[in-house]
């Protein structure tokens, strides 16, 4: 009895504190949610503007808070309007990845045979090219964008998200009540949409926060590669025209870092909280 109190407490314990870490991840979520949304409330006007003196410190001058990059543009109105391509991109591009993703692997998963076999090679193909630099050749190709940024992302992070609902779809299907309604005649894709599909988004939830985050990160990387849209601004460019003055004014570059290191944090918090918390199975340490 002592060592099942023990477990029941550690459990509680840690059911705890994977749900502070969802809290503190969906706090921040929406704090950067916000940011995005009033960026044209609180700095009106074009953030690629010249407003002030070039290379100004944060804390100098209390109109630019955060100072001003090599250009004399406002850093604090760039980050603001940045975290609205950042979110955009990253909450569009794990969305094309959903979709994808549970399209594939509710037919694999359901159908099996051949059409198992066949989308299972489709997603193995993808997942043998490296992610990022097809990213960048689909860019490249399609011309910098958020909306050729949102596909390229989108298209190369799917298959994990198949396998995952694949190995779910493969579970339901041998289940009573699946054999139930195939024995009453109802349609495959009926079944398909009220039995497997509902019963397989636990793991898409936890995985989708992943995918935003990642793709906050990929995009970032092709901002600073100078692959990102021209005509706005982004953390990861802010970074990219940092790297030039990076011994003499780093902030330029830091403060963008932060923000992508905060946004990319908060999603991974979520997921993982809500990984430990939707496992049922989660083993006592």
């Amino acid at each position: 009895m002592i060592g099942l109190a023990a477990i029941r407490r550690h459990w509680f314990a840690t059911r705890h504190a994977y749900s502070r870490a969802v809290v503190v991840g969906v706090i921040v979520m929406i704090l950067l949610i916000l940011t995005a949304c009033l960026a044209n409330l609180l700095y009106p006007g074009d953030p690629l503007d010249m407003v002030g003196r070039p290379s100004l410190w944060p804390g100098i001058n209390p109109r630019f808070p955060l100072g001003t990059d090599s250009l004399g543009r406002d850093m604090a109105a760039e980050i603001c309007h940045g975290a609205r391509v950042s979110l955009l991109i990253g909450f569009s591009a794990a969305a094309i990845s959903v979709v994808l993703g549970v399209l594939v692997g509710l037919f694999a998963g359901y159908l099996g045979g051949i059409a198992d076999a066949a989308l299972m090679r489709l997603t193995e193909l993808f997942q043998t090219m490296p992610a990022f630099l097809f990213a960048i050749v689909l860019v490249v190709i399609l011309g910098p964008s958020i909306g050729s940024i949102i596909l390229a992302i989108g298209i190369t992070a799917w298959p994990q998200v198949a396998r995952l609902v694949r190995v779910e779809a493969l579970r339901i299907r041998n289940t009573d009540y699946v054999h139930a309604s195939i024995s009453m005649g109802i349609g495959h894709v009926r079944i398909i949409a009220t039995h497997v599909l509902p019963n397989s988004l636990t793991p898409v939830i936890v995985a989708a926060s992943v995918l935003v985050a990642n793709a906050i990160l990929v995009e970032a990387s092709l901002s600073f590669l100078g692959l990102g849209d021209p005509g706005v601004v982004s953390w990861g460019s802010m970074i990219g025209v940092g790297r030039s003055v990076l011994r003499t004014a780093w902030y330029m570059a830091a403060l963008p870092g932060v923000a992508v290191f905060v946004t990319v944090l908060a999603f991974t918090l979520i997921g993982t909280g809500l990984s430990d918390m939707l496992n049922p199975r989660e083993a006592v340490r």
